[in-house]
């Protein structure tokens, strides 16, 4: 899947045309058409800050987008950085290879997330003071 493809499947699921998609993102219904299409030119190709507010618009996930857009996310880098033999093992995986590994990884995040979840609830009541603080994950909000 292209960026432009996956920018038109999320703005259609939420019903809207693309003359209410560019107004929500403050740019012309060119500019949204030329995205979806893959007409834009290497120069006029959507910023990491266009990026950004089209996935708090659309409610989707930034480094997905990012990485349609061949962009890698910053996080993503920096666990290249530190550990390239792993991306490297994993890149000369066959499809098959790949879903297996995507599998066992999926087995085992659930397993870490339902322990934490019982070690949580043994914990005790929440701190008051660590609820109160904010996340620091920015919401986007829409006009």
């Amino acid at each position: 899947m292209q960026f432009g493809e996956r920018v038109r499947e999320l703005r259609e699921s939420y019903g809207w045309t693309q003359r209410q998609l560019a107004d929500r993102l403050d740019v012309s219904v060119s500019y949204i058409s030329k995205v979806e299409n893959e007409r834009l030119h290497f120069g006029n190709y959507p910023s990491e800050q266009f990026i950004h507010k089209l996935a708090g618009e659309l409610e989707a996930d930034e480094d997905e987008l990012l990485l349609f857009s061949d962009r890698v996310p910053d996080a993503l880098r920096q666990r290249i950085r530190e550990r390239p033999e792993v991306f490297n093992a994993v890149a000369d995986l066959d499809d098959k290879s790949m879903d297996q590994l995507m599998q066992q990884i999926a087995r085992k995040r659930k397993r870490v997330r339902a322990s934490r979840k019982s070690s949580s609830s043994m914990a005790g009541p929440p701190n008051r003071l660590a609820a109160s603080r904010p996340s620091g994950k920015s919401t986007a909000t829409k006009s």
